[in-house]
């Protein structure tokens, strides 16, 4: 962690994350029950910035050839569905 940066917070951290930089899932709002970091709050236990800080990896760099990945399967996928789709209208 760097000295001069400000220290990481929970809202940055639940930030990072739903928006994909933390590489934990896709660009979306999760709209939790409880803020992140209430229950080891609650318990006692509040989390410290060192914790947050390691949370805070950026992701891998194959992250964005997965989806890459993702998008040709779906798109073969949706080209096979309508080929079997016109196959078997033209029988009928």
């Amino acid at each position: 962690m760097d000295p001069r940066s400000p220290p990481p917070t929970l809202d940055k951290l639940r930030h990072d994350i739903d928006s994909g930089r933390t590489g934990d899932k896709i660009d979306y709002p999760d709209p939790a029950a409880a803020p992140l970091g209430a229950d080891a709050e609650a318990g006692g236990q509040p989390t410290s910035p060192d914790d947050i800080a390691e949370q805070q990896v950026p992701p891998p760099a194959h992250q964005k050839r997965r989806w890459l990945g993702l998008v040709l399967f779906i798109v073969v996928g949706l080209v096979l569905v309508f080929a079997l789709g016109g196959l078997v209208g033209a029988r009928g």
